[in-house]
């Protein structure tokens, strides 16, 4: 059984790590207020609702109410445990250690299907790059990738590997080192032929190991490698992995595992097509580079990717497909993101990775950097493509749509310069090209209301917007108190705060008989108790892993962040613990009020009266108790 970790090794870690700088690496945060926001990694949202509170060391999602110290952050977003957290954030923030926490770690359940599978392809990975780099099978294909470009290094990085031809080669391997047969059908890499019996799934291709956020090997890709021996005329030039219980395509992005620090680093992420793309553009310097896995890009894809960057630049291929995937692109994450978007145009109809091949690194890097061009100036090319430019009713149908296209820029000055080149470029007047936008722009302002109107009408809620700037402060209180409490819960809550916050008041209230009047505001007060039996002094994220229920440890984190004066009154807590003292007479009245509202509803007049005069009643005793 794994130790406990000592204490004081827990403590160093956490003083000597900033929670912002954590969370910071998985979420794109902005400062709001005193507090940083971020879209949730840990559930779907638009808008965002994920607080990190720099001066208590937590986190908090006024969302899906997931919150806690920077260690529950790391073991929930990784899914370890408590030691692995420590572990974890130790290397990330490079902090020496004087004991291996190796022995107070435990180990990963091995017998688990899921990390069989893991496994599986780890082995898989590790055997396909050994026949590459040595073994003579392997050498047709690790000439084909020195003579693309790729060095030895790129090779290691990214551990590509090579399946031989040989339709059993893999399922050979695994049988003889008796790897559970039962894995086979659930991995992806066989296929099961009537007789029973399995075929690698990949054979005579490069083989590109595709990882999970986490680095975990969970798919392959395969590119068809044809020789003189084998053609392969009826097979596609890439394979992917089926979709496992370890690989979902939607949820997955090449190299993002690899590139993540640097996307948010850079607050910049480049898409790509293809996996040789990504990977050239990593030999040129540009290590935030991502591709989705042979499909258009998902929704699932650019949740992730929004919770790590701010701008996002489309680097597709330079012919027609590539132009028309780049437009897909462009709407999806226009309709469905925050993004502030631009385009690489490539040149030649040329894809970046014969780019990079032809013009070298430098040339690439340059152009990747410096050569973008704006939406808007992608359109202006795009709807050019399919016209015949020399005749008059195309240029207006050209001019119309560019309007079209004008319209749904937020930029001033970006409407005010490409005003100036239509105008210029097809001898019109600006005067009557603004006019014709407005008029567009008008159009489209009451489409919008007429859809709010009918959604209201069918009963339904709009989506929220994003909001147009994560610099824009977003106030933490307007995500607060959605749970209407009573007046009783809300003196409860303010006094805990209090408690937690300052010494003085623990003394005062210790001095007293007192109890809380909702039992798990009660069993809270005595776990503060406890801890500061412990410990010398409260802090709050050690009290949160303190803490071994989850329930408790969203109602502390909750409770943290109300918004309260930096220090309380004689007064304040005066009627705090009053409210509370006399808590049985304030329920009894809100529950009289809440029925005195309903008869009064429903017109029953004499239940009316009789409520008031209850009311009346319980007020005077209130009085008399003050």
């Amino acid at each position: 059984m794994a130790q406990r970790i000592p204490q004081e090794v827990i403590d160093e870690v956490r003083e000597r790590t900033n929670i912002v700088e954590i969370v910071g690496q998985y979420v794109q945060l902005k400062k709001s207020g005193k507090n940083y926001m971020g879209l949730c990694p840990f559930h779907e949202e638009r808008s965002p609702s994920f607080s990190v509170a720099e001066d208590k060391q937590i986190f908090h999602c006024f969302g899906c109410g997931k919150g806690g110290s920077v260690f529950n952050f790391v073991q929930e977003i990784e899914g370890i445990s408590f030691p692995e957290a420590v572990q974890k954030i130790a290397d990330m923030e490079q902090i020496p250690l004087q004991i291996n926490l190796s022995d107070h770690i435990e180990k990963s359940a091995p017998n688990s299907q899921q990390h069989k599978l893991l496994e599986l392809h780890k082995k898989a990975a590790e055997l396909y790059h050994h026949v590459l780099l040595n073994t003579q099978i392997g050498e047709p294909a690790l000439n084909y990738l020195l003579e693309r470009g790729l060095t030895k290094e790129l090779i290691e990085e990214f551990q590509i590997g090579f399946a031989p031809q040989k339709r059993d080669f893999l399922s050979q391997v695994f049988s003889n080192e008796k790897v559970d047969a039962s894995l086979f059908q659930e991995s992806g890499l066989f296929i099961q032929r009537d007789s029973g019996e399995f075929l690698d799934r990949f054979y005579q291709r490069i083989m590109f190991p595709i990882w999970d956020a986490k680095g975990k090997i969970i798919a392959f890709s395969g590119r068809l490698l044809k020789t003189e021996d084998f053609s392969g005329d009826d097979m596609p030039k890439y394979l992917n992995s089926p979709e496992t219980q370890l690989f979902n395509k939607r949820d997955t992005l090449f190299n993002f595992n690899r590139a993540r620090k640097e996307i948010r680093k850079e607050d910049t992420v480049f898409l790509f097509e293809g996996f040789m793309d990504v990977i050239a553009a990593w030999e040129a310097g540009i290590k935030s580079g991502v591709a989705s896995m042979g499909t258009s890009l998902t929704n699932e894809q650019i949740r992730q990717l929004e919770r790590a960057a701010g701008e996002l630049v489309i680097c597709y291929d330079g012919d027609s497909a590539g132009v028309e995937a780049t437009n897909r692109a462009i709407s999806l994450l226009s309709d469905h993101s925050r993004f502030k978007l631009s385009i690489v145009n490539i040149p030649e109809k040329l894809d970046p990775d014969d780019y990079l091949r032809k013009y070298g690194r430098d040339s690439f890097r340059e152009l990747a950097l410096h050569g973008r061009e704006t939406v808007f100036a992608f359109k202006m090319r795009y709807h050019r493509l399919a016209r015949n430019m020399s005749n008059e009713k195309e240029q207006l149908d050209y001019v119309n749509a560019m309007l079209q296209e004008l319209a749904n820029v937020d930029s001033p000055l970006e409407k005010d310069r490409y005003l100036t080149l239509l105008a210029e470029e097809f001898h019109l007047s600006s005067q009557s090209l603004e006019e014709q936008l407005r008029m567009i722009e008008a159009e489209q302002r009451q489409v919008s209301r007429d859809n709010r109107q009918y959604q209201s009408h069918q009963g339904q809620q709009q989506p929220p917007e994003f909001p147009p700037s994560f610099e824009e402060e977003m106030p933490t209180a307007s995500f607060q108190n959605k749970e209407h409490f009573s007046k009783v819960e809300k003196a409860e809550r303010m006094l805990l705060y209090r408690l937690m916050n300052e010494s003085s008041v623990r003394a005062m209230v210790q001095q007293r008989e007192f109890a809380f009047a909702h039992t798990h505001y009660q069993e809270l007060y005595l776990l503060i108790d406890g801890f500061l039996s412990i410990y010398p002094e409260f802090v709050l994220a050690q009290f949160l892993e303190f803490l071994q229920d989850d329930g408790l440890k969203k109602l502390v984190v909750d409770i943290s962040y109300q918004e309260m004066s930096e220090e309380s009154s004689e007064r304040e807590l005066g009627d705090l613990l009053n409210v509370i003292d006399h808590s049985d007479i304030e329920e009894q009245i809100q529950q009289k009020n809440i029925e005195k509202r309903e008869a009064e509803r429903l017109g029953n007049r004499v239940r009316v009266d009789e409520l008031a005069l209850e009311l009346i009643t319980l007020a005077k005793k209130r009085q008399k108790t003050r």
